[in-house]
């Protein structure tokens, strides 16, 4: 998050970088933590990450790949279900597809 950017804003422009996609933030999907989940940086410096995760409603661009992935892509949710997924974002995406927002 920049100074001055609401998180809305944030999410819209990271989303532009790493996908080349322009969105419009439309609802919270959830916001996601593990105490396990603790990074140790190179620096000495420790943190328990966390992440945010927001629906958004595609406004133009075109999906590319970008240093931090090799491809980008949309796909029907029936689709999604066959392929190999990490089991924290196979989560958002049934957290998405559910009602409510998720707070864990």
């Amino acid at each position: 998050m920049e100074p001055g950017e609401f998180i809305a804003e944030t999410a819209a422009r990271q989303v532009k970088e790493e996908t080349g996609l322009d969105v419009e933030v439309v609802s919270l999907v959830g916001v996601y933590s593990d105490p396990g989940h603790v990074v140790e940086y190179s620096d000495g410096e420790v943190r328990q990450e966390f992440s945010v995760c927001f629906a958004c409603r595609l406004v133009g661009g075109e999906p590319m790949a970008s240093e931090e992935m090799l491809d980008a892509a949309f796909f029907a949710a029936a689709e999604i279900e066959h392929m190999k997924v990490h089991p924290s974002i196979r989560l958002r995406i049934k957290h998405f597809l559910g009602v409510q927002p998720y707070i864990g």
